[in-house]
């Protein structure tokens, strides 16, 4: 029966469904021959080969967005960025979860209908990864009927396989974290500007209260011995390792059956229970499904990774470890699904010291940051400076410094030296220079900066990319720009042009620029996932074909057509890469 279910697709299930409602029965003759003919179909068409699937969490619509959420954003773009760099096909999905209690309270105190309430700020996300050039191919949002009807079909193979059984629950539960915490995981809280008594999550920090309610459970601890022998098969399935550890201690120590869905009168924002409308399905349940529901599931036979299931890589903030990592695949194991192939979380942006949160105020607008600053240099300023391991302060101070000492005085100073200069050409340094590129630093001026620098540039990013440390590759290509402009400054190729042959300054003016040239070329496209507008400026700058602006060109010599400018460089600010900024925050 699990077999026939599995073939069914989203438009027969709701079919389905409603037989299912309508006369309490598991499947209809109808669909069971639908089932067998779709499993006939299987064994005559070719699966569509899978491209790069990266997700960001679903973000919660009860309050505006801040930083920490641009952050994440601008983690996974980078990301799936990178991939299309290297010619791959990729998709990157985002959205909003709009389910809950938290969501439901927030509309009621706002006075208007939890859809209407949704409506609104699921637009605010989607506006906030326009102006931040997120490339997102998704917006998946919980109240899609696409979306209900996986979470409803999850739920009937659930149901179907044993796994999901009533029982009374008791215990403390978070309204902002829409989760229930043990008796070990609370502590009592004195919050000092009220002076109001509550109990909190030791995890969290946020305020929990006693609930008891007659509801659903999961089979959670079914799953212990196969997620462990999950997480150690795959030892660097989490990354950063400690984070793998802890998950890997939590589950060792027991894992209790989850509730997994709410009575309606108290909660009656969400999906209800398929065939009991008295509950509502657990908005973690509901919202984790977002990842499969959006790659197609439930998937058309010959269709099960066309949109890019199994996800590549979930990219989360480390609050949210325990759902992804141990409820989600638990879910995944349940269904037969193939889990993520990676977990990328990360640390929280700080602010005085404190976290950044929605419920307590503590936020930077990243709408004002991208006004401010351009959605390039916040870009990198993010994800140089955002704390994959540990946490990270946003200051205003430091982006300014980032902007000054290194995009104006660097990477910007480099560049308008090199196309610029009066005396020179990198088109004919390109021309005279480029088709004898690895015999002309086998030794002489030039060869430490070529064989240590500008030959290994693009294979460590590559690696960086591989452990999925988009952090440690802004990391190195910031050292390399420098790198490139101290040989740039001590090479001094304005003291050694040769005072005749007019246009030709001279070998070793033209080995010097050449250099310099290849090192901004390969700097641009490198950039490409960070700042995708000044790294075009760039290459535009340098003449460098559209169809050469991949991974693959990221070696000397690969591009041997540039030189011309698409562009006016033109004088002052004017064509300027990075224009200085004023210092003050």
């Amino acid at each position: 029966m699990y077999a026939q279910l599995a073939n069914v697709t989203a438009p027969t299930f709701r079919r389905t469904l409603s037989s299912f409602k309508r006369n309490s029965t598991w499947i209809c003759t109808s669909c069971q021959a639908h089932s067998i003919r779709n499993r006939r179909y299987i064994s005559t068409q070719l699966s569509p080969e899978k491209p790069y699937y990266i997700t960001t969490p679903i973000f919660y619509v009860n309050a505006a967005p801040h930083v920490g959420h641009l952050y994440t954003m601008v983690l996974t773009d980078i990301v799936k960025r990178w991939h299309v760099l290297k010619g791959e096909t990729a998709l990157l999905c985002t959205g909003t979860d709009e389910h809950g209690l938290k969501v439901q309270r927030a509309a009621s105190k706002a006075g208007v209908e939890p859809k209407l309430f949704c409506d609104k700020g699921a637009e605010i996300f989607k506006e906030l990864a326009r102006k931040a050039e997120i490339t997102n191919d998704h917006f998946v949002r919980t109240t899609d009927r696409e979306h209900k009807d996986a979470v409803e079909y999850a739920w009937f193979l659930l149901q179907e396989k044993g796994l999901i059984y009533e029982q009374q629950h008791e215990g403390w539960y978070s309204v902002t974290d829409e989760c229930f915490y043990p008796q070990s995981g609370v502590r009592p809280y004195l919050d000092p500007p009220t002076g109001r008594k509550m109990m909190t999550s030791i995890e969290t920090g946020s305020e929990v209260e006693w609930s008891s309610e007659e509801n659903y459970h999961f089979r959670l601890s079914a799953f212990r011995d196969h997620l462990l022998e999950f997480y150690n098969a795959n030892p660097e399935w989490i990354t950063p390792q400690n984070r793998m550890k802890d998950v890997v201690r939590a589950v060792e120590s027991g894992l209790e059956d989850l509730s997994i869905s709410r009575p309606s009168d108290r909660l009656t924002w969400g999906v209800p229970v398929p065939g009991d409308d008295s509950q509502t399905i657990y908005v973690w349940l509901d919202a984790l499904m977002n990842y499969a529901s959006k790659a197609g599931y439930p998937w058309a036979p010959g269709r099960e990774h066309a949109g890019g299931w199994p996800a590549d890589c979930h990219v989360i903030g480390k609050d949210i470890v325990r759902f992804h990592c141990i409820y989600w695949p638990a879910f995944l194991m349940a269904l037969g699904l193939p889990l993520p192939k990676k977990i990328l979380t990360h640390a929280h942006w700080t602010l005085g010291g404190s976290k950044m949160s929605k419920s307590t105020g503590r936020v930077v607008d990243p709408f004002h940051a991208l006004d401010r600053f351009g959605s390039d240099v916040m870009r990198f300023y993010m994800a140089h400076d955002g704390g994959i391991q540990d946490d990270s302060s946003y200051d205003n101070f430091r982006i300014l410094e980032l902007y000054n000492k290194f995009l104006n005085k660097q990477l910007g100073n480099l560049a308008s030296r090199v196309t610029r200069g009066k005396k020179w050409s990198v088109r004919g340094a390109v021309e005279r220079i480029g088709d004898r590129t690895r015999e002309n630093w086998q030794d002489g001026p030039g060869s430490k900066f070529y064989n240590n620098s500008l030959s290994t540039i693009a294979s460590n990013i590559n690696a960086s990319f591989d452990a999925y440390d988009p952090r440690k590759a802004a990391f190195q290509i910031t050292e390399f720009v420098r790198s490139a402009n101290q040989f740039f400054q001590l090479s001094q190729p304005w003291d050694k042009i040769i005072p005749f042959g007019p246009g030709e300054p001279g070998e070793d003016v033209d080995k010097i620029i050449y250099l310099g040239a290849e090192a901004l070329r390969i700097t641009g496209i490198l950039l490409l996932p960070y700042m995708p507008n000044k790294a075009s400026t760039l290459l535009d700058q340098l003449g460098v074909h559209n169809d050469r602006r991949t991974f693959d060109y990221c070696e000397p010599g690969a591009d041997l057509d540039y030189g011309e400018p698409m562009v006016e460089l033109g004088v002052a600010h004017k064509g300027t890469l990075f224009p200085p900024l004023p210092s003050e925050g």
